[in-house]
């Protein structure tokens, strides 16, 4: 007669179970901090500037191809956090134009953005939203408010420039959005600023023969800081109609 396995072995495959649920996450902070000691000098203006003119030959002559690959190495940068996010936008707009640039950028930047939350929710997310679920006080308040308005919530992190791109991709893993809801905000939510952004790389013919570096702040100024703050409002009304038809109901 065979033994049952005892506490020890129940405990092992726990742990086993639960390394092999962290082994992507873990493999995409590994590959991160790698990425940004090994390719820190590869993906830069610098570099897109060197390589221009052997891109745009190379697009030219297989542009299907350019379009496919750059996907995949922007779907990569994005998905595991490398270095070079920005060049990867820029080079999308200096190889494609604004559109189809902007498109492109915006599908690659969604897939990676995926990828990081499938990992980080398959990882850490069940067992840091049931954590959450099941706490007390002000943190349940704030993990209750943040599923009442998921959409907004998600869409305002999306749109808020100051928010950084990874960060906007692990919380909602670690608060279990469901995948189609992150996957729609993230692609329509990235859309303003790959615009701005693919339209300067757009721009990077004039501003290399001119030796000039882009100017990347423009996001900042007001004429279009402003607009994608009136989209943030937007996405941030329901949630205040919200509390203030709750008011008045008490």
């Amino acid at each position: 007669m065979t033994d049952a396995p005892g506490p020890t072995a129940e405990t092992d495959a726990t742990q086993s179970s639960a390394l092999m649920k962290r082994l992507p996450i873990i493999v995409i902070g590994v590959v991160a901090v790698l990425g940004a000691y090994f390719l820190r000098d590869y993906l830069t203006f610098d570099g897109l500037a060197e390589n221009r003119e052997s891109l745009i030959a190379f697009r030219d002559a297989n542009y299907l191809l350019t379009v496919l690959v750059f996907i995949a190495i922007y779907t990569v940068v994005v998905a595991f956090s490398l270095p070079g996010a920005t060049i990867m936008t820029l080079a999308g707009g200096f190889l494609f134009a604004t559109f189809p640039g902007f498109l492109f950028n915006v599908i690659a930047a969604t897939m990676g953005a995926t990828g990081i939350f499938m990992a980080a929710r398959w990882g850490f997310g069940k067992q840091l939203g049931a954590k959450l679920e099941g706490s007390e006080g002000i943190v349940k308040k704030i993990k209750d408010g943040i599923d009442e308005n998921q959409w907004s919530m998600l869409f305002l992190i999306r749109l808020v420039p100051a928010v950084p791109f990874f960060l906007a991709n692990l919380i909602p893993a670690f608060l279990e959005v469901p995948l189609r809801r992150f996957v729609i905000s993230t692609f329509f939510g990235i859309i303003p600023g790959a615009v701005v952004y693919t339209s300067v790389g757009a721009g990077l013919g004039e501003v290399f023969a001119n030796g000039e570096t882009p100017n990347l702040g423009v996001i900042f100024e007001p004429h279009i800081l402003l607009p994608i703050l009136g989209l943030s409002v937007l996405a941030v009304l329901p949630i205040i109609i919200k509390a203030v038809r709750g008011k008045k109901g008490l």
